[in-house]
């Protein structure tokens, strides 16, 4: 797959609206009757058959409503689990993270070789850290977090994938040090945290302070900030945090991956069932988020599905272009 079109550091300066990919892991075990690994969780599904099939139809889902709404596409490998430490103890070589990242490009292809006028899309390789998400415990400090990572990031860039995506990231040390791995590499980068309602990561460090850390300890910076796996209510309230209300995070914070429940990290995390909302009430809340902050990187976590995201980009397209907002890479400083 090699898009002819604008490059996907052109789409950051250029596009109003960028779609990702909605939800991967519980619409394949609750969908599909998947089991994961133990280790590397979804990225050892390319190594079967009922894997590679489910896989592939919720990408072409999800990017066949990117493509019918007009606007580039992003998707990334279902590869957060797969970190070095994990990999060796699963048995896995790198040989697994080019597995999916051609994998995807395959899927992401697919639709473009039928028409190749559509908007770009753009495949990804997925960073995560090395302790829980969630709670923050066993994440690395900033030059133990650097060497740890480079591996993942450098397996990605051999195995040729568009840009490196490192998700719901807790701590802002750990969070340097993989910016610092993702850097190194030459490839464009997100960075996407875990926020609390109070408009901190889970450590404590505001969104602001965090931003203005990592843009200040690397080069080139990321692409821009976002987060995922949390509902856009709790989003919203945390950029109202006076920290937080400033033109620094206005111009790098652009987008969220929404969780459809709007219950706490603890809550979720103990749940025996999947909370959902509709499709039109999640799609308000991240229209609210468009409309207030100029947002403009839209996808879906848990609980999200094909009918969440196109109900997403039909309530978008009714808004006014927010020009006036487009998000700064930093690349020319931020």
């Amino acid at each position: 797959m090699e898009n002819k079109g604008p490059s996907l550091l052109e789409c950051f300066e250029k596009a109003l609206l960028l779609l990702m990919e909605g939800a991967l892991g519980e619409r394949l075990k609750r969908e599909y009757g998947l089991q994961f690994d133990e280790q590397v969780a979804m990225a050892a599904l390319v190594r079967s058959s009922d894997g590679r099939r489910a896989l592939s139809a919720l990408w072409r889902e999800y990017a066949a409503i990117a493509q019918q709404a007009g606007v580039p596409f992003l998707a990334t490998t279902p590869t957060r689990r797969a970190n070095r430490e994990r990999m060796a103890r699963a048995g896995f070589s790198a040989d697994l993270m080019a597995e999916n990242v051609r994998f995807l490009r395959e899927q992401l292809a697919f639709r473009r070789v039928l028409d190749a006028d559509l908007p770009p899309v753009f495949a990804g390789g997925l960073m995560g850290c090395r302790g829980d998400a969630y709670t923050g415990e066993g994440c690395l400090p900033q030059e133990e977090a650097f060497a740890f990572h480079s591996w993942q990031a450098d397996a990605f860039c051999r195995a040729g994938t568009d840009f490196l995506y490192a998700g719901i990231l807790p701590t802002l040390p750990e969070a340097i040090g993989m910016a610092r791995a993702m850097a190194q590499t030459g490839l464009p980068y997100l960075i996407s945290f875990t926020i609390r309602e109070n408009g901190c990561l889970i450590d404590g460090t505001p969104i602001h302070l965090a931003i203005r850390a990592i843009d200040a300890a690397v080069f080139p910076v990321p692409l821009g900030y976002m987060t995922n796996c949390v509902h856009p209510s709790i989003l919203r309230r945390a950029l109202l945090q006076p920290v937080n209300r400033t033109d620094l995070v206005r111009r790098r914070f652009c987008g969220i991956q929404a969780n459809t429940s709007p219950l706490s990290y603890e809550q979720l995390d103990q749940a025996q069932e999947l909370y959902t909302s509709s499709p039109q009430n999640l799609a308000g809340e991240m229209v609210a988020l468009h409309r207030e902050f100029g947002l403009r990187l839209f996808g879906g976590c848990c609980g999200t599905d094909g009918g969440h995201l196109r109900e997403l980009v039909r309530q978008l397209g009714k808004e006014p272009p927010f020009a006036e907002n487009s998000v700064s890479t930093g690349r020319t400083g931020s």
